[in-house]
C-alpha cells in the first residue's frame, strides 16, 4: 500500500485521536480501559499539535496512523534531556497494520531529529507488552536504556515504561 508521511491537518485531529485511542484500548494498553484518564490525552491531538509536531501516515485521503515528534526541549517531552528529541503516541489503525506505516512514521521522526540543531539522540517510552513496537525500534537501531525506565503513575507501582534511545 502506498502512503505518505506528512504533518497532520486540523481536520484530521479527531480521526487521529480516535485511531490512537482505539489502538491503546484494543491492544489492552490502558489499565483502566474506557475510564482511563490517559484516553483523553490520546484523543487530544490539537493539544499535541500546539506543543509538538504531529505526523500522519495517509493513503487515498485516509489517515492510517500517526505519531507525535517532540523536538529537543519541547514541552511534550516525558523523558528527553537537553540534546534529545522524543517520539510519543505512535499508533496505526488496526486495519492498516503490517504495511510499514509505523516504521515510516518512526523513520520520519528520525529524519526530523537529525535536522534539529544540537540534537544528538532520540528517545521514547513504551509499555512492556508492546512487543511488535520493540522489534521495530530495535530493527531501526534503538537500544534499551533500563536506567531511564520510569513510572508515569507513581501511585500504581505496576506501571513501568521501558525506554529506548537511538544516537543520531
Amino acid at each position: 500500500m502506498d502512503f505518505v508521511i506528512r504533518q497532520a491537518t486540523a481536520e484530521e485531529y479527531d480521526t487521529l485521536g480516535e485511531i490512537t485511542a482505539q489502538a491503546y484500548l484494543r491492544d489492552g494498553l490502558l489499565d483502566f480501559g474506557e475510564s482511563d484518564s490517559y484516553l483523553d490525552e490520546l484523543r487530544d491531538v490539537a493539544k499535541r499539535a500546539a506543543a509538538a509536531e504531529v505526523l500522519v501516515a495517509a493513503a487515498e485521503g485516509r489517515v492510517l496512523g500517526g505519531v507525535t515528534f517532540v523536538p529537543s526541549g519541547g514541552p511534550m517531552a516525558d523523558i528527553a534531556r537537553p540534546g534529545e528529541a522524543e517520539i510519543r503516541m505512535l499508533a496505526v489503525a488496526r486495519e492498516a497494520r503490517g504495511r510499514g506505516a509505523g516504521e515510516a512514521l518512526v523513520r520520519a521522526c528520525l529524519d526530523r531529529a537529525r535536522s534539529v540543531p544540537g540534537c544528538a539522540s532520540i528517545v521514547l517510552s513504551t509499555q512492556r507488552t508492546m512487543h511488535t513496537a520493540h522489534r521495530l525500534y530495535e530493527r531501526l537501531g534503538f537500544v534499551r536504556t533500563p536506567a531511564r525506565d520510569w513510572n508515569p503513575v507513581p501511585e500504581l507501582d505496576d506501571i513501568m515504561l521501558l525506554t529506548y534511545e537511538l544516537a543520531l
